[in-house]
């Protein structure tokens, strides 16, 4: 979408106010304030998250974390993958991109993605292009994880 800018939010203290917003708007078990005030050391500690701002309000965000490939039990071939977490946008700017916006920008690493979706957003994810991943008790823990797949790569098949 033509305007939409996603980029990587600064860790201080003026991102964090912008953070209580969301919190604000009732979505508590997406709130990043402490994974934000875990990581504030100074402004240029390599962040995790990223948002896009409509003038100088944060309207979207979420983290995005790269996952060693020694740690992947989704993907074959076994390879680094990217762990979407917490995509939120504010209630008065959904249905205008934003959430495209920010999938987008994590497809463009041309890595494997995994997340774990909110109640009630799957059909955001299917979407998106995202597929539940073959439910596998020991590994998803009672998550029901959705996995993106990009050209070359497939889900690992369950050991039986």
């Amino acid at each position: 979408m033509y305007g939409i800018k996603v980029e990587r939010l600064l860790i201080n203290y003026k991102t964090l106010e912008m953070f209580k917003r969301f919190r604000e708007y009732g979505h508590q078990e997406l709130s990043m304030m402490e994974d934000l005030e875990n990581k504030i050391v100074e402004n240029n500690s390599r962040s995790p998250f990223y948002g896009i701002y409509f003038g100088n309000n944060l309207v979207a965000r979420m983290s995005l974390y790269e996952i060693n490939k020694s740690y992947d039990h989704y993907f074959d071939p076994p390879q680094d993958y990217l762990a979407l977490w917490k995509l939120e946008v504010l209630p008065d700017y959904q249905g205008k991109g934003y959430g495209k916006a920010l999938v987008d920008f994590a497809k463009s690493k041309h890595l494997p993605i995994k997340t774990n979706p909110r109640i009630n957003s799957q059909g955001f994810w299917e979407k998106m292009g995202f597929q539940k991943a073959h439910y596998d008790m020991e590994r998803d823990l009672g998550e029901n994880p959705l996995i993106w797949l990009p050209e070359g790569v497939n889900e690992k098949e369950l050991e039986k």
